[in-house]
C-alpha cells in the first residue's frame, strides 16, 4: 500500500523539541508543550545578529488538483539545511475548518512535512482556541454593554463585531441572537466569521509583542453610536483581560520538519480573506537566528503574496530577497481546460495554454522588483513530455526554473532548487510596494486589479462606495488594502481559471480593520464563513483499536 501523508508522518522518529531548540540556540527561551512541541519566549532571547536573507514561496491559482505550496515550502527549507545552511522555516497555523472540510491541513506533504502533523493539525498549543475565546469576550461584553443600560449609546443595528468559530459552519453566517426574554439581552441580527479571518488573528500576526498587541487591539471598532460614532474595543475597556488571553500565544511556536530541521508556526490568517501570512515575531525572530528564512504566504500571488508584500513587509520593515513561485503540471492543465477527472491524461497542449496563469503571477511578482524562481513541484503522474514542455515554456521566456521533488524524496528532491534559491539571494534586488498607502482607496484598489490580477475596470456597490467616503472621512484613506477573493481565478468568480482579459472586478462591501491597520475589500460572493461540502474530510477520520490516527490529510 502505498504512503500517505499521515502514514509518512506516524513512521517518523522526531527529535524531542529541545534538541530542535539548540540548533538555533534557543535552548534558554523554550517553554515545553510534551515532548516535540514548545513555545519560544523572544524576551528572554539576545537577537541583535544581522538578518538573514529572507525567502517568500507562492504559487499560482490554486486548483482542485492541488499545488503543493506547503510541501514545496518545507522541502525548501530542508534542501538549504542538507547544504549546511542555517535556515528557518516560518509557516502559519492550520485552522481546523478545512481540516475536516475540504482543503485538508498545512503541514506539507509525502516526505517534506512538519511534524508532529496531527498535533499542528488540530489543537496544536491552543493558540487558535485564545483567539476564538479573545474575539468571543468581546462580543459577550459588547451585547453585556448593550444590556446593562448602554452606557456607551451603541445602536444593535450598528454592531459590526461578529462572533467566530474556528470550523466550517455556513448556517452561523447571519443568525438572531437574543430571541425569546428579555433577560437574554437585547434581539439583534448577528453572525460568526472562521476564527482565521477574525482582525485578532490578523493583530496577533502583525503586532511585535504583547504590548503592540494590547494597543492595536484597542483600536478596533466594534459598533457605532446611535449618532454613529465609532465604539472601539479600547471603550469596552478589556484590552487588559484580552491581553491575558493572548499572553501565551503572542509566543511563537517551535516544531520541526521530517529531516529534524526547525520551524515556528505561528498566527494563521486565510489569504483569501484575511491578510494570509505568519506572525511578524515569528518572521522577525527568525531572521535574527538564521542565515535564511523560508516563509510562505496563502494561496496564490495574486492573494497572499500581493499582502505579504503590501501589507507584512510593509507593517514590519521586511526587505525580501527572492520569491520561489510554485506551479505544477496537473494545476496548471486545470487552467488550459482539462477536467479534473482528466489530468492524468498526457496533455502538453492544455498545459502550455494554462501557463498563461503562470505567467501573469512571473508578472505580478517582477512589478515588486524581486527576483524569483518557478519551482515545478512533482506528481508521480506527470509525464516526461509534460515537464519537458514546461521546463521548456520558462527557459524560452527566460524564467528561472527548477524541479523540486520534495514529497517523493524529501531534499535529496530541492537541492536544486535551494542552491538557485541561494544563488537568487545574493543578487541586488529593487524591492518596491505596488501602490502609496497615501493614495485614494478607490485608486489602491484598482492599482491591485489591474496590475495583479488583470483587469480592466472596478464596480462599486453604493454600499461599498458609501462605506468608501465613509472611512475616508474618518482618517482611514491611508491604509494598506486587504482584498477578499476567491483565490481559484485572477478574477472573483470561482469559476474562472486560465488568464481571463479585460475583466470586471466587482466590490461588493468594505470594512476598516483599525486595529490590524487596513481596509478589508470584499469582491464577488466571498465568504468570511466558509462551508462544509457534500462530503466532508470528517466522514473518513478516526482513531483505530491502538490509538493511532487515521483519515487526516
Amino acid at each position: 500500500m502505498m504512503n500517505n501523508d499521515l502514514r509518512i508522518a506516524q513512521a517518523n522518529t522526531m527529535e524531542t523539541i529541545d534538541k530542535i531548540a539548540h540548533k538555533i540556540n534557543v535552548d534558554e527561551a523554550l517553554e515545553m508543550y510534551g515532548k516535540y512541541k514548545a513555545k519560544v519566549d523572544i524576551n528572554k532571547l539576545n537577537l541583535n545578529a544581522k538578518d538573514g536573507k529572507l525567502i517568500l514561496v507562492t504559487a499560482i491559482n490554486p486548483t482542485k488538483a492541488g499545488e503543493g505550496k506547503s510541501t514545496t515550502t518545507v522541502g525548501l527549507i530542508d534542501g538549504l539545511a542538507a547544504l549546511n545552511q542555517k535556515v528557518i522555516g516560518c509557516l502559519r497555523e492550520p485552522s481546523l475548518g478545512p481540516v475536516f472540510g475540504l482543503k485538508g491541513g498545512a503541514t506539507g506533504g509525502g516526505y517534506s512535512q512538519v511534524v508532529p502533523m496531527e498535533d499542528i493539525n488540530l489543537h496544536f498549543t491552543g493558540d487558535m482556541h485564545a483567539i476564538t475565546t479573545a474575539n468571543n469576550l468581546v462580543s459577550a461584553i459588547l451585547d453585556n454593554s448593550i444590556y446593562q443600560d448602554n452606557p456607551l449609546n451603541i445602536d444593535p443595528t450598528k454592531v459590526v463585531w461578529k462572533r467566530c468559530l474556528d470550523m466550517n459552519d455556513r448556517t452561523l453566517r447571519s443568525i438572531t441572537i437574543a430571541q425569546d426574554k428579555k433577560t437574554n439581552g437585547v434581539e439583534r441580527k448577528d453572525g460568526f466569521v472562521i476564527t482565521v479571518a477574525t482582525e485578532i488573528m490578523a493583530i496577533l500576526c502583525l503586532s511585535k509583542d504583547l504590548k503592540d498587541f494590547e494597543e492595536k487591539v484597542g483600536k478596533c471598532i466594534v459598533a457605532y453610536t446611535y449618532d454613529d460614532k465609532p465604539v472601539t474595543i479600547k471603550d469596552l475597556n478589556i484590552t487588559g483581560a484580552l491581553s491575558v488571553i493572548m499572553k501565551e500565544a503572542i509566543k511563537p511556536n517551535l516544531f520541526q520538519t521530517l529531516e529534524k530541521t526547525p520551524l515556528f508556526i505561528h498566527g494563521g490568517p486565510f489569504a483569501n480573506i484575511a491578510h494570509g501570512c505568519n506572525s511578524i515575531v515569528a518572521t522577525k525572530t527568525a531572521l535574527k537566528l538564521a542565515d535564511y528564512v523560508v516563509t510562505e504566504a496563502g494561496f496564490g500571488a495574486d492573494l497572499g503574496a500581493e499582502k505579504f508584500l503590501d501589507i507584512k513587509c510593509r507593517k514590519a520593515g521586511l526587505h525580501p530577497n527572492c520569491v520561489v513561485i510554485v506551479a505544477t503540471v496537473r494545476a496548471l492543465k486545470m487552467h488550459g481546460g482539462v477536467e479534473q477527472d482528466k489530468l492524468e491524461e498526457e496533455n502538453v497542449e492544455a498545459l502550455l495554454k494554462g501557463v498563461d496563469n503562470l505567467a501573469k503571477h512571473i508578472d505580478s511578482i517582477k512589478q515588486f522588483g524581486l527576483p524569483y524562481v518557478v519551482a515545478i513541484n512533482k506528481f508521480t503522474k506527470d509525464t516526461k513530455a509534460e515537464v519537458e514542455a514546461l521546463l521548456n515554456w520558462c527557459k524560452e521566456n527566460n524564467h528561472p526554473v527548477e524541479e523540486a521533488d520534495g514529497w517523493a524524496n524529501g531534499s535529496k528532491g530541492t537541492m536544486a532548487l535551494a542552491n538557485k534559491v541561494m544563488e537568487l539571494c545574493n543578487q541586488e534586488n529593487n524591492f518596491k510596494f505596488l501602490y502609496d498607502e497615501n493614495d485614494k482607496i478607490e485608486n489602491k484598489i484598482l492599482t491591485i486589479a489591474q496590475k495583479i490580477y488583470g483587469a480592466k475596470d472596478v464596480e462599486y456597490t453604493e454600499l461599498a462606495l458609501e462605506k468608501i467616503n465613509k472611512f475616508t472621512a474618518m482618517g482611514y484613506g491611508n491604509l494598506p488594502i486587504c482584498m477578499a477573493k476567491t483565490p481559484n481565478s485572477l478574477t472573483d468568480d470561482a469559476k474562472i481559471y486560465g488568464c481571463p482579459k479585460d475583466f470586471t472586478i466587482h466590490v461588493r462591501d468594505v470594512n476598516v480593520s483599525a486595529g490590524a491597520g487596513f481596509i478589508v475589500v470584499y469582491l464577488g460572493a466571498i465568504m468570511t464563513m466558509p462551508g462544509l461540502p457534500k462530503h466532508p474530510a470528517a466522514y473518513d477520520m478516526g482513531v483505530d483499536e491502538k490509538g493511532i490516527s487515521y483519515g487526516i490529510f
